[in-house]
């Protein structure tokens, strides 16, 4: 569907009394240049514009219809704008899909909806519609705190509520668009993004997620905006834990929803921020800057304090304080005297506040060392009470250095509220950034950084979307669970099975010792003392099996691996909402304990693994930690790829997988112990 005549309106109808009043008043506020034919049945005009009596009075089809009166009614409308070959259509009226648990004719009454609409492109139910800051076109049916742009970015949500609350901001955000999707009944997320794409007026799309709808839809969506260098960040709700249906193995425990949530925005090359205020400041340094092409930056502030809060905020984002150099170094000592630290971030202290040839050559050295994004750190007094006066000398040397520099620059204010609205409006302006509070504005930085590189990677391959399935599962015993990853690759420890304790004995020497003996059928074998290490003889192994005798029948014997460099859990599950999550952690018994993770989603790069690896707090010990060994890293990866790849043979059957240990050696990886549950029914 062509959603270019409902975004970009030449004409508008409108349906409704006081809603409809509402959307009239915006757009006429607005300075809309495009024709408005109010619809009302009893009416002969509203805010001095002559009204019609029905779809089959309008001069022509309108390209966007403002629908705001009851749910019944709506969808009559919608099929007369249809059949009328109207360009698309807002509908406010709730009670549809979204109200199914309290009414049970509700889905049947979206589904006439849909009929109704055809191919004929509908906004919602149940949504405050679309509001088009660059042509003043607002199918809104209420206040915004808007103003009309040449170009900025568009934030699509389903939540006219918070969309509401973003148009109201005070943090000198250009908007473009400002879009909500309602219940989704026909238009989605993706779609609608898609379509402002085509835009070249926008500059940086910005979605507020609830749950995902059209995975393969929004993954194209990504590749368009790949294609027209547009960055996309989300504002993604859902961190909270939810508790999984069957918490077998550690896995699921760390694989919750939001993880996956996380390895899908990850693949898919979108930046996640989790408050609004960091959503506002990113799109903002985005509309500036762009995707930023790395992660370095400077700071620069006229305080060791705020330059202790820049330095300690960012110790634990993806951010690079780029150390000075000799030849910055020697241009700040000219600048700033002896007295000064010279040091990434810089306190430049006061002694030339107020120089403004000093101030300029200050920063200029600082931007001039070639930091991706450089910040300084300025409150402004309150407008209400003090002078600023003195603050512009600092505001016209960063500006004169950015312009010199050609570099990009962001004034930053340590509480939000010490940069007013005028005067971020006035930096616009300038070309430098105004960010509000420190947490926020380095957050956006970061995100930023992630928009760059996200954009240079190649793109993902297509996602993997296993259907749904319900039902019993099974638990593979471990032996079996070993066979099936071993015909991908995984490499195993030589292993015999038993069915008593003096079938354990005699095979024991089979496999020689020293070994390990466990018990079968156990999810959880180490807390059911099914597990014993160290077994020399027969007459041991005997012995642990029949203490083992009350908890199972059948056993596996294993050759005892050497201790290893480190031991990492490697584990798969099957999430209806995102796909196939794999889970990389530090392994063991205290797996949840450390909750050292890191999640992504199938199919995955070597990259990927290795990047991923990398990320984990463990990953000192596969570089060799204090003399030791390090861990062989290709043979990680390739028993990660492995049980990566049995999942996705089986991911019409997989509820998951799991390996905990996986032993990490010098030469070699080696599972240990494994876990596989399929649906009943199904073979591994």
């Amino acid at each position: 569907m062509n959603l270019n005549r409902l975004l970009q309106p030449k004409s508008i109808a409108v349906f409704g009394g006081a809603w409809g009043r509402n959307v009239i008043e915006q757009c006429q506020r607005a300075g809309y240049k495009g024709e408005i034919w109010p619809v009302h049945p009893k009416a002969d005009e509203v805010l001095g514009l002559r009204c019609y009596r029905g779809v089959d009075d309008l001069p022509t089809a309108p390209d966007a219809s403002f629908i705001g009166v009851n749910r019944h009614l709506t969808v009559d409308i919608v099929r007369q704008l249809a059949n009328r070959g109207a360009g698309g259509a807002v509908c406010f009226a709730s009670g549809f899909a979204e109200a199914s648990a309290e009414d049970s004719a509700a889905t049947d009454l979206q589904n006439s909806l849909l009929q109704a609409a055809g191919d004929m492109p509908i906004f919602g139910p149940n949504c405050y519609g679309l509001i088009n800051y660059l042509d003043g076109a607002l199918l809104w049916p209420d206040q915004h705190g808007g103003e009309r742009v040449d170009s900025g970015v568009a934030i699509i949500t389903q939540s006219s509520n918070i969309l509401l609350n973003i148009t109201m901001q005070r943090r000198a955000l250009p908007m473009a668009y400002a879009l909500t999707a309602g219940n989704q009944a026909q238009q989605g997320l993706a779609s609608m993004a898609h379509a402002l794409l085509d835009d070249p007026r926008v500059t940086a799309i910005g979605l507020h997620i609830e749950g995902f709808g059209d995975l393969q839809a929004l993954q194209q969506l990504t590749l368009k905006a790949r294609e027209k260098n547009i960055p996309i960040i989300a504002l993604k709700m859902g961190r909270s834990e939810h508790a999984r249906t069957a918490m077998v193995s550690h896995t699921n425990s760390l694989a919750g929803s939001d993880a996956g949530a996380n390895a899908l925005l990850q693949k898919l090359g979108i930046a996640r921020l989790s408050s609004v205020s960091a959503f506002i400041e990113t799109l903002k340094l985005l509309h500036l800057t762009g995707p930023l092409p790395g992660n370095s930056i400077s700071s620069m502030s006229c305080s060791g304090g705020e330059a202790g809060l820049m330095a300690d905020t960012a110790e634990d984002m993806d951010l690079h304080y780029l150390p000075l150099d000799e030849k910055r170094r020697a241009a700040l000592r000219q600048a700033l005297g002896p007295l000064v630290a010279l040091a990434n971030p810089l306190d430049y202290h006061t002694y030339i506040w107020g120089d403004l040839p000093a101030m300029t050559a200050t920063y200029t050295a600082m931007l001039d060392q070639g930091a991706d994004l450089n910040m300084l750190v300025l409150d402004f007094p309150r407008e209400d009470r003090c002078g600023t006066e003195a603050w512009d000398p600092a505001v016209q040397a960063f500006s004169l250095a950015a312009k010199q520099t050609g570099k990009a620059a962001a004034i930053v204010s340590s509480l939000p509220e010490n940069l007013p609205e005028a005067t971020a409006n006035a930096l616009i302006a300038q070309g430098i950034v105004p960010l509000l509070g420190i947490d926020d504005a380095l957050r956006a930085a970061e995100a930023a950084a992630q928009c760059g590189r996200y954009l240079r990677a190649e793109p993902a391959p297509p996602l993997l979307v296993p259907q749904p399935r319900g039902g019993t599962t099974q638990l593979l015993d471990e032996s079996q669970a070993k066979a099936a990853l071993m015909a991908h690759g995984l490499q195993v420890p030589m292993s015999a099975t038993a069915q008593s304790p003096g079938e354990a004995a005699q095979k024991a020497a089979t496999i020689g010792f020293p070994l390990v003996l466990k018990g079968m059928g156990l999810a959880h074998k180490s807390e059911s003392g099914a597990v014993q290490l160290n077994l020399h003889s027969a007459e041991q192994v005997k012995a642990a099996a029949e203490n083992m005798a009350a908890h199972t029948s059948q056993y596996l014997l294993e050759q005892q691996i050497e201790p290893p460099v480190a031991e990492l859990l490697v584990g798969v599950v099957r999430d209806p909402a995102h796909g196939l999550i794999l889970t990389l952690a530090a392994g063991g018994i205290y797996t949840e304990i450390h909750r050292d993770s890191c999640s992504l989603l199938l199919p995955v790069q070597d990259d990927d693994i290795v990047t991923a690896l990398r990320s984990l707090r463990t990953a000192p010990l596969l570089d060799g930690y204090r003399g030791k060994p390090a861990a062989d890293r290709d043979a990680i990866v390739q028993a990660v790829q492995a049980i990566a790849s049995y999942a996705q043979s089986q991911s019409h059957a997989l509820a998951e997988v799991e390996v905990n240990p996986l032993l990490c050696l010098p030469q070699a990886a080696i599972a240990v112990d494994a876990l596989i549950r399929l649906y009943d029914g199904e073979n591994a």
